[in-house]
């Protein structure tokens, strides 16, 4: 087994199941992968909250959302590369911010659908960096 990566996946909560599997595969490979916070959908359809997965995240609900965000900035903090779940080229509103705040850290951003266009927002980073200057 070659050097261990530390990749930490980001993608929206309605995609936890194919997380649980990516995350599996990529142990398989030897990485150690960080992930979100997940739950399963029981606990989201038997809380207090009567979740279902495609609802509101949960933070919200529980009025932590900013501290789960945090924590999870934290995590691509500490690994090598980002591997997005984007299925069907979806990136909602807070992969974005995850994305550009991995690729302002110098991380490494891959996605697990490939024909993904991330251009305009690497070139966007691009500029914010260059202004910086």
């Amino acid at each position: 087994m070659g050097k261990t990566k530390v990749i930490c996946l980001c993608g929206s909560t309605r995609f936890t199941n194919e997380m649980l599997i990516v995350q599996w595969n990529l142990t398989k490979q030897g990485n150690v992968v960080l992930s979100w916070c997940a739950l399963p959908n029981e606990y989201l359809q038997e809380s207090q909250y009567d979740l279902c997965p495609d609802s509101a995240h949960i933070g919200d609900k529980e009025e932590v959302k900013e501290i789960v965000d945090e924590v999870h900035k934290r995590k691509i903090d500490l690994c090598d590369e980002v591997f997005v779940i984007n299925i069907g080229g979806y990136i909602g509103e807070s992969t974005t911010s995850e994305i550009k705040y991995a690729l302002t850290h110098g991380k490494i951003v891959k996605f697990l659908e490939s024909e993904w266009d991330y251009t305009a927002l690497k070139a966007d980073h691009e500029t914010e960096q260059a202004s910086h200057e």
